[in-house]
C-alpha cells in the first residue's frame, strides 16, 4: 500500500490545466472530490496549447499521440469516452524515415505490414530480426507497465517484484542500442527504434534497454492524430471536467500557497483566494518548488534532457511524398548525441522531425495551404547556449534549418513561408521550464522510478506533484499517468492499467481530398 495524503480531501485545487492537471482533475472528480482547476493561460493544454495565425491553427506542443487508452481512462473516470469527444485518426504509416543515403522506410505499426516493409528495405534477414524485436518490445512493455510505469513509489524496495526479475531476464538493464542491435544489424533500422531515447534525455548508447518501451508505444501500439489538432485532446478533457462539475478558472496565475500546521489551506491567484483541502501542482518542478517554498535535497543535481528548437511554418505549398510525420536523419548519429548531451553544441549534421498535420486534417490551414512543424533537438541551457544567447542565435539557426531542409528535398521552403512561429530554449525558459527544455528531467537511472522526484511532498500533508518532472516521466502517455497517480495519492484509489498485447491498428480512413500531395 502506497502512501496517501492525510486528513480531509473534499476540495482539491489543481494548479495547471495541462494534460497531467486535466487527468488528475478527471480522476479526482470520478472519486467524488470537488475540484477547482486554475490555469494561467486562456485555454487548457499547457504545453499542448494552441496558437492561431493568419488562418493557421498551430499546436504548440506534442505532435505524436500514442496509447490513447490512457487518456480514455481519465474520461471513463467521469463516465465519458475519449472517442465520443475526440475523432482519433490512426496514422498509416506512423512515420516515414528518410536517411542521408537517399533511402526511406515507412514505419508501420501493423506487424505484417512492417515486416514486409523491412524486407523491402533491408532484406529477409532483417525482417526476421524485426519479428524478434517486436516480440521483445511487447514483453518489455508487459513487464514494466503495471509495476514500474503506472505505479507510485515510496521506496526503491517496491521494485523488488517478480516483474523486476522478468525485466532483468529480458535484458532491460543493459544498453538500449545493444538491445536493439541483438535483433537488427542494419544501422538505419536501429535508428528508427532507438531515436526515441533522445526525448528521454539519454543517448541510446547510454540509455537503459528498458526505455525501448518508448519505441513500443511509437512503433507497435500505434500513432494517432486527433482531428482538429493535438489541442483537441486537452480541450475535450477540460469540457468533460466542466461537465462533471469542475470549477475551471482560466487566465489566473497562482502567486502563493497559504499554509498552516503542515497543510496547504488555500491557493492564492492574482485574482482570487481559493480555500482547499489538498492541492495538486503541475507546473515544471522549479515553479512548483517555488510555490512550496522548498527544494528537496538530492544527492546529485537534477540532470535535464536536451531541449529543442521548434519552427512552425504555414506555407503556400507542400512537398511530394511528405506524410504526417517524417524523420529526416543526417549522416551522423553517435556524434549528434555527444553534441546534444555532452558538448553543449548545436547538431553539426542534424536529425529532424517534420510534422505536417494538414496531411490528416486540411482544416488546420487555409484552403490549399499547409502547416509544417519542424523540431530540431538542441542542447539545454545548462550545458549549451544560455537563454540570452538565443535572442541572436535563434533566427540564425532558423535560417540554417531551412537551408538544410532545402538540401534534403524541401526545395524553396523558405520562400513558401507565409506565417511562422519560432520557439527556442529562451521561450521554454520564459515559460518556466528548467534548463530551457520542455522535456524536463532526463531519464537517467538515478532519475527513474523511485529515484525520480517524488510526487508526494514531504513536510506537507496534502500537497502532490504531477507532470513530466515527477513520476513516471516525460511524454504524453506518462504525463497522463502522472495525473492519475497524483489523484491516487489523494483518493487512495488506483487501478493499474492492464498491459495488453498489441492490437491491430484500425484501417486508416481514406484521406480527405487535398490532404496528401
Amino acid at each position: 500500500m502506497t502512501r496517501t495524503v492525510s486528513g480531509r480531501t473534499d476540495h482539491v485545487v489543481v494548479v495547471g490545466a495541462g494534460l497531467s492537471g486535466l487527468a488528475a482533475a478527471l480522476h479526482l472528480l470520478g472519486a467524488g472530490r470537488r475540484v477547482t482547476l486554475v490555469e494561467r493561460d486562456a485555454l487548457p493544454g499547457g504545453r499542448a496549447g494552441r496558437l492561431e495565425r493568419g488562418g493557421y491553427r498551430i499546436d504548440t506542443g506534442p505532435t505524436v499521440l500514442t496509447m490513447p487508452d490512457l487518456a480514455d481512462e481519465a474520461f471513463a473516470a467521469v463516465g465519458e469516452s475519449l472517442r465520443d469527444r475526440v475523432d482519433l485518426v490512426p496514422l498509416h504509416p506512423a512515420y516515414q524515415a528518410r536517411f542521408a543515403d537517399g533511402s526511406s522506410l515507412d514505419v508501420q505499426t501493423d506487424a505484417a505490414a512492417m515486416e514486409a516493409e523491412v524486407e523491402r528495405f533491408a532484406g529477409a534477414e532483417e525482417a526476421a530480426g524485426y519479428r524478434r524485436l517486436r516480440r521483445w518490445l511487447e514483453r518489455l512493455y508487459r513487464a514494466q507497465m503495471r509495476r514500474f510505469i503506472d505505479a507510485n513509489f515510496d521506496s526503491p524496495l517496491q521494485l523488488l517484484t517478480p516483474d523486476l526479475a522478468r525485466l532483468a531476464a529480458l535484458g532491460g538493464f543493459g544498453r538500449l542500442d545493444a538491445g536493439i542491435g541483438r535483433h537488427l544489424r542494419d544501422e538505419r533500422l536501429r535508428r528508427v527504434f532507438s531515436f526515441q531515447a533522445l526525448y528521454a534525455g539519454v543517448a541510446p548508447a547510454r540509455a537503459l534497454a528498458a526505455y525501448a518501451v518508448i519505441a513500443y508505444m511509437d512503433t507497435v501500439a500505434g500513432v494517432y492524430f486527433p482531428r482538429g489538432g493535438m489541442h483537441a485532446l486537452p480541450q475535450a478533457m477540460a469540457d468533460a471536467a466542466a461537465r462533471a462539475g469542475a470549477d475551471l478558472r482560466f487566465g489566473q496565475s497562482v502567486t502563493r500557497l497559504e499554509r498552516s500546521a503542515g497543510r496547504v489551506t488555500a491557493v492564492v491567484t492574482d485574482q482570487d483566494r481559493i480555500p482547499c483541502d489538498a492541492v495538486v501542482l503541475t507546473p515544471d518542478l522549479p515553479v512548483s518548488y517555488g510555490l512550496l517554498g522548498r527544494t528537496p535535497r538530492r544527492p546529485l543535481r537534477i540532470r535535464h534532457a536536451p531541449s529543442a528548437v521548434v519552427l512552425h511554418v504555414g506555407t503556400d505549398r507542400t512537398w511530394p511524398g511528405l506524410g504526417h510525420h517524417t524523420l529526416s536523419f543526417g549522416h551522423a548519429w553517435r556524434r549528434t548525441f555527444d553534441e546534444l548531451t555532452r558538448e553543449g553544441r548545436l547538431m553539426s549534421d542534424p536529425s529532424l522531425l517534420i510534422t505536417r498535420p494538414t496531411a490528416t486534417d486540411p482544416t488546420l490551414a487555409p484552403p490549399g495551404h499547409h502547416l509544417h512543424y519542424v523540431l530540431a533537438p538542441c542542447p539545454n541551457t545548462d550545458i549549451g547556449p544560455d537563454a540570452a544567447a538565443w535572442g541572436d542565435l535563434g533566427p540564425r539557426y532558423r535560417d540554417s534549418v531551412l537551408r538544410e531542409l532545402d538540401r534534403r528535398g524541401f526545395e524553396g521552403i523558405a520562400e513558401a513561408v507565409e506565417e511562422e512561429v519560432l520557439v527556442t530554449p529562451a521561450d521554454w525558459t520564459a515559460q518556466g521550464h528548467a534548463a530551457g527544455t520542455p522535456f524536463s528531467a532526463a531519464h537517467t537511472f538515478a532519475q527513474t522510478g523511485p529515484f525520480r522526484p517524488r510526487n508526494l511532498v514531504r513536510d506537507l500533508d496534502n500537497a502532490v506533484l504531477a507532470g513530466c518532472g515527477t513520476t513516471p516521466g516525460v511524454g504524453v502517455p506518462t504525463v497522463l499517468l502522472s495525473g492519475k497517480l497524483a489523484a491516487a495519492r489523494i483518493t487512495g484509489r488506483h487501478t493499474a492499467a492492464v498491459p495488453r498485447r498489441a492490437r491491430p491498428t484500425p484501417t486508416a480512413p481514406t484521406a480527405p481530398k487535398g490532404a496528401r500531395s
